[in-house]
């Protein structure tokens, strides 16, 4: 679905997950959501339900992409929505995209460059595209199957084409090359084979010298992780190193988020950051 956060807590174990937003009312039992149960297990049900299921079912099969699409139309257009009830998280957050793509050699400061064309996949209200994606591009493009939330981005500065699709419903224009696509806190919202074709296209969009970044939380279970509270997967590193792979994709670098605040007694779960460039380029 969008580039969003929600966060996912552990109050036994000190990781916890952020994704764009999370569910309307009750902020404090749906906000936090431990990675593994609590003890004792509060009233109601926080805990995402793990990937190794009696059934053998892999995680992301139990994905359903309408649930997920219900479950974010419930969620209010702005910062606080976006960001499960404390919006202070954006500051943090951005900075550290700032800081990762000015490594990459992408900014405003002297020894850096603008670029021309970006994309943002799942950009909710355009939190990410305001605050950073239109400061060091000139038109950014938008993927977001929710149009409550692009309605607020339309005639805005520097915004492009809306794409009201989801990542899965996503194609490339013909001829339109980006030299930047960012996805972020949305890629739980697609099983694998579908995250695969969605990295290949965005391959396929790059220019020569185009990067792709994927920022995402990582389980840190031992497994990939089901959450039915919105349908979506928290994957491990592993998995993703190799979803990269199997789509023709290559790390040229990586970093952890950092300067997370705690919330309560819990830490937040690790939050990657992986650039991306086409295989031998």
């Amino acid at each position: 679905m969008e580039g969003r956060q929600i966060l996912t807590t552990a109050e036994t174990n000190p990781n916890v997950c952020l994704r764009h937003h999370n569910k309307p009312n009750s902020i404090t039992a749906n906000l936090i959501k431990p990675a593994t149960p609590p003890s004792p297990t509060p009233p109601q049900k926080l805990q995402p339900s793990m990937s190794n299921s009696k059934d053998g079912s892999a995680p992301d099969s139990l994905i359903s992409m309408e649930d997920g699409k219900k479950y974010w139309e419930g969620i209010e257009a702005d910062v606080n929505g976006m960001l499960g009830g404390i919006p202070s998280v954006t500051r943090i957050d951005l900075q550290g995209s700032r800081t990762f793509l000015a490594r990459l050699g992408i900014g405003i400061k002297t020894g850096r460059k603008m670029v021309s064309r970006a994309l943002e996949g799942g950009a909710g209200i355009g939190r990410v595209t305001e605050g950073l994606l239109t400061q060091v591009a000139e038109v950014v493009d938008i993927i977001e199957p929710i149009t409550k939330f692009t309605d607020v981005l339309q005639g805005k500065p520097g915004v492009g084409n809306i794409f009201n699709v989801g990542l899965e419903g996503w194609k490339p224009e013909d001829g339109v090359k980006y030299d930047l696509i960012w996805t972020q806190w949305c890629v739980g919202h697609l099983p694998d084979d579908l995250l695969v074709e969605y990295f290949e296209r965005c391959k396929s969009s790059l220019a020569p010298d185009g990067v792709m970044v994927i920022k995402e939380n990582l389980s840190t279970n031992g497994v990939d992780v089901f959450d039915d509270l919105d349908s979506s997967v928290t994957r491990e590193d592993e998995k993703f190193l190799a979803l990269f792979k199997q789509a023709g994709l290559q790390v040229v670098r990586s970093d952890i988020q950092r300067g997370f605040p705690m919330v309560g007694n819990t830490a937040l779960m690790p939050v990657k950051m992986y650039a991306l460039k086409p295989a031998g380029s």
